[in-house]
């Protein structure tokens, strides 16, 4: 499944969040969202990339945003992961890969010369309307908030 492309519609999701909370896509019409998909919660570059956002949170609500961080992780490992770090905005434990296939980065990857499936570190940016209006393929985990302000 190819990834969602700038001007379409996001399709309709409702998954429990890292507080046990449904959270679904309709909940922020009127709104932008950044729905930013990681691999897996506390590891590098997941963890530099969600900490970037949360140092930045204040300019990106300030430009508008809300943001929601989706991973396969459980609501458990979720929890750890946004009490540890203190994140400021939902974490989606999209366990039966609702979302992330819905936005098709589910898909082949490589790691260490080893190939298997897996969740591509993408990030969408979503207009009041719920259209993907920016899509950011090549996600710099350490500089992502400018990315996404620029």
């Amino acid at each position: 499944m190819k990834p969602l492309q700038v001007g379409e519609s996001v399709p309709h999701f409702s998954v429990v969040d890292d507080r046990g909370n449904m959270q679904s896509l309709s909940d922020y019409t009127g709104q932008k969202v950044v729905v930013f998909f990681y691999p897996k919660a506390n590891t590098p570059g997941c963890t530099a990339e969600a900490c970037d956002l949360r140092d930045h949170y204040k300019e990106l609500q300030d430009a508008g945003y809300a943001l929601l961080g989706v991973s396969a992780d459980s609501v458990k490992k979720q929890r750890n992961f946004s009490e540890k770090f203190d994140f400021p905005f939902p974490l989606l434990a999209d366990e039966n890969k609702e979302v992330i296939n819905a936005f098709g980065v589910w898909g082949p990857k490589k790691f260490m010369g080893k190939e298997y499936d897996g969740i591509h570190r993408k990030t969408f940016i979503i207009d009041e309307e719920g259209t993907v209006s920016r899509v950011i393929d090549k996600v710099k985990t350490k500089e992502h908030a400018s990315q996404i302000l620029e």
